[in-house]
């Protein structure tokens, strides 16, 4: 048993987190510590304490793991506070500010001879890994592109925004999903090509990205846009045999978002047939082939399975230090176009 303790309890915390955590056997959670614990739109979850005391939560001996659901300009303090007190942790994404702010973390955490990692929950999308299948299978020959879409019509947004703020953009926010499915499937790339731009001009939001990574002759390309009325597809890979087109995305967080929980409902975020993808290739006698994928399952509660084989069994992190660095890097360099 893992018991864990949150700092938060806003959004993160309550759709991002709780449903998939008290989703499994082997955790437990125990306390949310938040400064106004009764100020909030979220229901409290029975049998939890919930705290204004960060010491209480610091000093329980019986928590192992502490999540950080909070800004990220507090991310460094709480995680440093967390390790001083001998937790693990798993930290909000963006993990933190900067890359420099990353590797003083991860050196610190291993000098207490603790856990720490970032939540990067979208790595157990049913798009991407569907995506990851069909690549594995080897059906569309050798790979040349690599599309990953993530858009949203949603201008009342950026239209609102009235300053420029870098931890708070698109490429912040959102990219860093899109950038570490790249980083943890592919690898580091060998250059990036960045246009990170503000529609609406500068002072304003950044609301649009376009990010190229090149591995020899592959470009993988993450895209996103707050004005795309129609979403473009979630994956589209080409291969020197074939085609692979997700339209649509994970549906965990409409699932989410409905309140319709993991808890109780085998169906959580479980693709229909009107969207599993359509995989279109040549095979080796040059037979045309077109058919319907099932989608993988998508479930942001394998992070916490993750973690907990970490800290529990010793076994090795799934998101390493390396990677999480490398994320950092590229939404630093991303951005600095943006003012």
């Amino acid at each position: 048993m893992l018991t864990i303790g949150y700092i938060g309890n806003g959004k993160s915390t309550n759709r991002y987190h709780l449903p998939f955590s008290m989703n499994r056997e082997h955790l437990k959670i125990k306390t949310i510590y938040a400064r106004n614990p009764d100020k909030g739109e979220w229901e409290k979850v029975p049998g939890v304490l919930y705290t204004d005391d960060i010491e209480a939560l610091m000093n329980d001996k019986e928590i192992g793991l502490i999540v950080v659901c909070t800004p990220i300009d507090s991310h460094y303090a709480y995680a440093k506070m967390a390790l001083d007190h001998g937790k693990n942790v798993l930290v909000e994404k963006p993990f933190m500010m900067t890359k420099d702010e990353s590797v003083s973390i991860f050196q610190y955490a291993k000098e207490k001879g603790l856990v720490i990692q970032s939540y990067q929950n979208r790595r157990y999308d049913s798009d991407f890994l569907t995506t990851k299948k069909i690549i594995d299978s080897g059906k569309l020959g050798e790979l040349l592109e690599v599309e990953m879409n993530y858009d949203y019509y949603r201008p009342q947004t950026p239209n609102n925004a009235t300053h420029f703020s870098k931890y708070n953009s698109y490429l912040y926010g959102h990219g860093v999903h899109t950038i570490d499915q790249v980083i943890s499937y592919f690898g580091e790339p060998d250059n990036v090509h960045y246009d990170v731009r503000q529609l609406l001009g500068s002072g304003r939001m950044n609301d649009y990205f376009d990010l190229d990574f090149y591995y020899g002759t592959l470009k993988v390309s993450v895209k996103s846009s707050f004005f795309r009325l129609k979403a473009r597809p979630s994956f589209v890979v080409y291969g020197k045999q074939g085609v692979f087109v997700k339209h649509t995305e994970d549906r965990q967080e409409e699932h989410l978002k409905l309140f319709y929980l993991p808890k109780g409902h085998p169906d959580f975020g479980i693709d229909a047939p009107e969207h599993y993808g359509t995989l279109t290739y040549l095979d080796a006698e040059g037979n045309y082939h077109e058919e319907k994928v099932i989608s993988e399952q998508g479930d942001y509660a394998r992070v916490y399975d993750d973690i907990y084989q970490v800290i529990v069994h010793g076994k090795e992190k799934t998101v390493k230090d390396e990677e999480t660095i490398a994320v950092m890097e590229i939404l630093e360099r991303g951005i600095e176009g943006c003012s």
